[in-house]
Parts: C-alpha cells; structure tokens; sequence
C-alpha cells in the first residue's frame, strides 16, 4: 500500500522547481558552451551541432515539464493523450530507451496524463542503457494504462519503492525522491493506484482506479 511522508505545499514546490532545473541545466549548459566555442571559432560545425541539440533537448524538456509538472490549463483542464504523447515523445528522443506508446486517444483530466508522464521519466532511469519504454493505455474511462521499462540491469530509486511500498523513510525528501513522491500524490489526488512489477530485466508500472473507490 502507498504511503507519502508528510510534505508541505512550500516545500513540494521548492523541490519540484529544482527537479526541473536540474533537468534543463544540462542542455542549457550545452547551449553556453557552443556559442563560447563559436566565439572562438565562427562557423565551427561542430560547435553550432551542438547548440542546435543542446537547443533541442532544452525545448523537449520543457515542453515536457508543462504538462508533467505545470498547470497545463486550469484546474480542472482535461490533457488530449496525443499531446501526452508529443512532448514523450521529444524528451525520450533525448533519452537512452526508445519509447513506444499505444493505446486508445482521447482527452483525460490532467493529473492522469501527469501520473503517465512522471513515470516514463521513471521508468527510463530505472534501465542502465538503452532499452525500451512501452505506454499501453488500457481504458479512459475509468482510467487504465501501464508504463512497462526492459532492458539490462533495471534498478528503482530505492525512495521509489519505499513509497510504493508504503515503507516510510527518515531520510529527508530531496530533487531526485520527489518526482516519485509527486506522482504517487496525483495519483492519491485522483483516486488512482500505482502498483508495479519488477524482474531482473523488467519493470511494469501499473496505474488503475483504487479498489475501494466507489463508481459514480
């Protein structure tokens, strides 16, 4: 059973926006580094490639972070699963596993396109390299879908497991625990459960309507 250690609204938004910095410094640190070479060197190809997929992947990045992390609309907006699927899509061309998504289309409130989201980032940084990232979403309504990762050597965020398995921690919650404490909010938010799966060589994220939530 799911347990999140308490959190306050400050604090979730303090390490939410250094999850998200710490995602884009990178390729923004890209950017910087190109143009000081193309100071040097006007017209360098290989400084101006990578300005461009530095350029790139902060873009993907963002985009991405938008709709994972941001309003999206207003609160009670509903996310159209293609545009889901677009920003997946640019961020995990930057990624080491390919993704691949199916399922049916259709608009879902926002936080169950965020829970998807949150949890391909997951998935992808559970694979040592390469791999592959499958989205099947199963129903709309009432909500289905699950994120499956295979590859070599999965390993999860031991803070990860230890929320899925409702297991508390002492450790203070840090920019790297509280992606998977985020997720695992919405999904309480929702009326949703994340359960998971794992073998030496896969791990499936399951994501489904609480069985003790009663049908409207």
């Amino acid at each position: 059973m799911t347990s999140l250690p308490s959190l306050s609204a400050a604090d979730l938004a303090a390490l939410l926006s250094s999850r998200l910095c710490h995602d884009i410094i990178s390729p923004v640190f890209g950017i910087q580094s190109g143009l000081e070479l193309l100071d040097d060197m006007p017209g360098d190809k290989e400084s101006m490639d990578l300005v461009r997929s530095s350029l790139k992947s902060a873009v993907a990045k963002l985009q991405f972070a938008r709709i994972a992390f941001g309003a999206a609309g207003s609160q009670t907006a509903t996310i159209d699963l293609n545009d889901a699927k677009t920003v997946a899509t640019g961020y995990m061309d930057h990624e080491k596993p390919s993704l691949v998504w199916e399922g049916e289309p259709g608009f879902v409130p926002k936080n169950f396109a965020k829970i998807v989201l949150n949890l391909i980032v997951m998935a992808s940084a559970s694979i040592s390299r390469g791999g592959e990232i499958k989205v099947q979403i199963t129903a709309i309504d009432p909500f289905r879908a699950s994120i499956t990762a295979t590859g070599e050597r999965i390993r999860l965020q031991p803070r990860l497991l230890q929320m899925l398995d409702g297991t508390n921690s002492d450790e203070a919650m840090d920019a790297q625990a509280i992606q998977p404490y985020y997720t695992l909010f919405l999904a309480e938010e929702s009326d949703l459960a994340v359960t998971y799966e794992k073998t030496d060589g896969q791990v499936i994220f399951a994501i489904a309507p609480k069985t003790n939530a009663t049908d409207s």
